[in-house]
């Protein structure tokens, strides 16, 4: 082959080379300065890096932060959260975050503290300018239990799962806007609107959910749960909660308290057994036949399910369910 041919089939077969690498359906580069694009990457480049523990605060973030912040939840709502496998892709996040979340109340505080020693990061370490612990100004319920492995997973620090109010939703709202103005504080008044704004939607939301509750037969209800993760749920829309599947938060009921339990809500005329995705339903489903009830997985969080897309779908998806549960299918 000519000096002249054999160049240009090594030209050739690098352009197919490159071009394979390129994804279907992708553009060239063309090899110029493209100024709104160097607009868009350092804007992106400038956004607050916020890392959430859960799905949750994540959307929450996003309704505060808007598009000044760039927001990553290290887990999914269809997990347990007390129990959650580190994985070495969260400490690079964290190690880039400008802000981290935690929902608090010792709910991670079996998995977090080890990966924020690790990450080396000392803005996101407690007492830092970059930690948020959501749970601040909340009013907890089931505070102060008494902790030993023979109590199960008992929080001392109060039940954790105060997202489940919404109204607790607002002030984790307000501590994400205040937390966001402390790292950008030229853009408070930005934070501050788009507060404004989720609160009004939100209030409005709650309204309706309320009056939906009590539309359904929801309010006033009885109903037993799995874990002890729908307290504040239940005391937001008006559900009575006579008894656990677990006797004590985290240890496996014995025989005894199974039957127990399934007597108990018979008597009550609690009709709702509320269980969370990620427990086995087999138990809940023998104790709610046995009792006349309907079980009902509810997602706690969002994610847990495609419809739940965001904090206030969450409970739009949590009273259907409860309502469908609660009439067995019937409108």
């Amino acid at each position: 082959m000519p000096k002249r041919m054999n160049l240009l089939a090594r030209f050739t077969g690098a352009v197919i080379l490159a071009l394979g690498f390129l994804a279907p359906g992708a553009r060239i580069p063309v090899f110029q300065e493209d100024p709104i694009a160097e607009i868009g990457l350092a804007r992106a480049a400038d956004r607050i890096s916020v890392v959430t523990t859960t799905q949750d605060l994540a959307s929450i973030a996003m309704e505060i932060g808007g598009d000044r912040v760039a927001v990553e939840s290290l887990t999914k709502g269809y997990q347990d959260p007390h129990f959650v496998d580190a994985k070495p892709s969260y400490l690079l996040k964290l190690r880039k975050a400008d802000l981290f979340v935690e929902v608090g109340r010792d709910l991670e505080v079996g998995w977090v503290p080890g990966l924020l020693q690790s990450a080396r990061n000392k803005k996101i370490l407690p007492g830092g300018p970059g930690f948020v612990d959501a749970s601040e100004g909340v009013t907890v319920l089931e505070a102060g239990g008494r902790v030993g492995r023979e109590q199960g997973d008992v929080h001392p620090l109060g039940n954790p799962h105060y997202w489940l109010d919404p109204a607790n939703g607002l002030i984790v709202a307000a501590n994400l806007r205040d937390a966001f103005g402390r790292v950008r504080p030229e853009e408070g008044a930005y934070f501050a609107e788009r507060y404004a704004s989720f609160e009004k939607r939100l209030r409005a939301k709650l309204e309706e959910w309320k009056a939906r509750a009590a539309e359904y037969g929801i309010a006033g209800a009885k109903a037993a749960t799995y874990h002890r993760s729908w307290s504040y749920f239940a005391q937001a829309f008006g559900i009575e909660v006579v008894g656990f599947v677990e006797p004590r938060p985290g240890v496996p009921p014995p025989p005894r308290h199974v039957q127990d339990l399934a007597s108990r809500m018979k008597s009550e005329g609690a009709r709702l057994l509320i269980v969370e995705p990620y427990f086995d339903p087999k138990l809940p489903e023998r104790i709610a036949k046995s009792a006349g009830a309907a079980m009902v997985v509810l997602p706690p969080s969002v994610g847990a399910v495609p419809e739940a897309r965001d904090y206030l779908t969450l409970f739009d998806v949590q009273l259907r369910l409860l309502h469908d549960a609660h009439h067995g299918g019937r409108p």
